[in-house]
């Protein structure tokens, strides 16, 4: 294996192994809209969380190590086939179903061998290291007893299904599972996380912003049921749909993204790198992963019903199941960039927290109202407070890009130079 380096940057075989989550993030978000219930709801948030803290591993591994040197692609393809398994067992990770593999311990093998295939990266890059390599055993001990957690989530209730606090007692070993899961990973990484490259961990964790965002473009597409002709709604629903995309892109690359890395790069001290790559990263960017998923939910529902020849022009009320999932799942996303700023800036985004209050005093009296209707008022929302967020800069956001914009051009001179030389 090959250590990473602080210039190191994505590899293709970390790209192919993101390439898993754009199925893991539709299969979520069609099960879920599938089933639309509060219960249906909460474990969608589940499965992605668990998701996210598999996926974060796998960002840790390309960390430390080169990801496309020695033997780590084939840690690599192990880890992707055990992800695409367990994406594939997520419509029977909590309910079993007859007729094939008993999907809950599927679901948790596939978790196990996950994190074990990431946890013998980290041991084989330590061994030489022996205060490292004596966290080993606690750090396979967190990993183990969320697997028997899942096991547990997967049969105890199965056999309680006639009471009505089965699936409740499913929800509760699944969130236990997740908690020993994130508690126990920030109390060991005291002792082991170390961020080698800023530059890798910030592009991995905006590449899956990327992909999320992606998650809501395929819901535009897929939303309306297939046959049907493009309907002024169902163009009007599209065209929105972009603009909010659109808006929630801009709001996180167009300077915070360049921001959150430059913060990381001036971090030298290990012990505040590793804060800021823990608390922005792998933290605040779960809900900001969460918050675009519940949106692609929301459109997924909205664009069908839009389609639907059995719904009036302008749709059917949104109801409040639906405003919650899609304005909730926006203010979600707004509210992690305010957390973001307020962490690396020590400034609040004032027009974004706004934006966010808007959304929610605006939720309940939209709910009664058409769902096109609705959906105008969001994205005039949104586009509104992005907007001003943009005009308020007072220079900050100029002088970001421009610092941004000469890192890419020296690293550009530089690989120029190098190959002028060696190819």
């Amino acid at each position: 294996m090959w250590p990473g380096a602080p210039g190191s940057r994505t590899t293709r075989l970390e790209l192919f192994y993101d390439l898993v989550f754009v199925f893991a993030f539709l299969n979520v978000t069609t099960l879920t809209a599938s089933h639309a219930t509060p219960v249906n709801l909460y474990r969608c948030l589940l499965v992605l969380a668990l998701l996210w803290w598999s996926w974060t591993g796998f960002a840790r591994v390309g960390n430390a190590a080169r990801a496309d040197q020695g033997v780590l692609p084939v840690v690599g393809f192990i880890t992707v086939g055990a992800t695409f398994l367990l994406v594939l067992t997520v419509p029977t990770a909590f309910v079993d179903r007859p007729g094939g593999l008993h999907g809950p311990l599927v679901f948790a093998g596939c978790y196990f061998v996950i994190r074990m295939s990431q946890l013998a990266v980290f041991a084989w890059l330590e061994r030489s290291d022996p205060p490292r390599r004596r966290t080993l055993l606690p750090r396979v001990a967190v990993p183990t007893t969320a697997t028997v957690l899942l096991v547990l989530a997967g049969t105890v209730p199965a056999r309680l299904a006639d009471r009505p606090y089965a699936v409740m007692l499913q929800l509760v070993l699944w969130t236990v599972a997740l908690l020993v899961e994130y508690v126990g990973g920030v109390t060991l990484a005291r002792l082991w996380w170390v961020v080698v490259s800023a530059g890798h961990w910030a592009e991995r964790h905006a590449l899956m912003v990327l992909i999320a965002l992606g998650e809501s473009i395929i819901a535009l597409g897929l939303g309306p049921k297939t046959g049907l002709p493009l309907t002024g709604p169902v163009a009007v629903a599209a065209l929105l749909g972009i603009l909010v995309v659109a808006m929630l892109w801009w709001a996180y690359f167009d300077t915070l993204a360049y921001a959150l890395e430059q913060a990381l790069h001036h971090a030298r001290d290990p012990d505040v790198r590793r804060r800021l790559s823990r608390n922005i990263y792998t933290f605040l960017h779960l809900p900001l992963i969460a918050g675009t998923i519940l949106f692609a939910l929301g459109l997924k529902d909205l664009l069908a019903d839009a389609a639907s020849p059995e719904t009036p022009s302008w749709g059917p009320p949104l109801g409040g199941f639906w405003v919650t999932v899609l304005f909730g799942g926006v203010g979600l996303y707004l509210l992690s960039l305010v957390g973001c700023a307020l962490l690396v800036l020590r400034e609040v985004h004032w027009p974004l927290v706004i934006t966010v209050v808007v959304l929610a005093a605006v939720a309940p009296v939209v709910a009664p109202i058409p769902e096109l209707a609705s959906f105008i008022v969001l994205a005039v929302v949104v586009s509104v407070g992005v907007v001003v967020e943009t005009f308020r800069e007072d220079g900050r956001r100029r002088r970001i890009r421009q610092l941004a914009l000469e890192e890419q051009l020296a690293s550009e001179a530089e690989q120029s130079h190098w190959r002028q030389q060696h190819l």
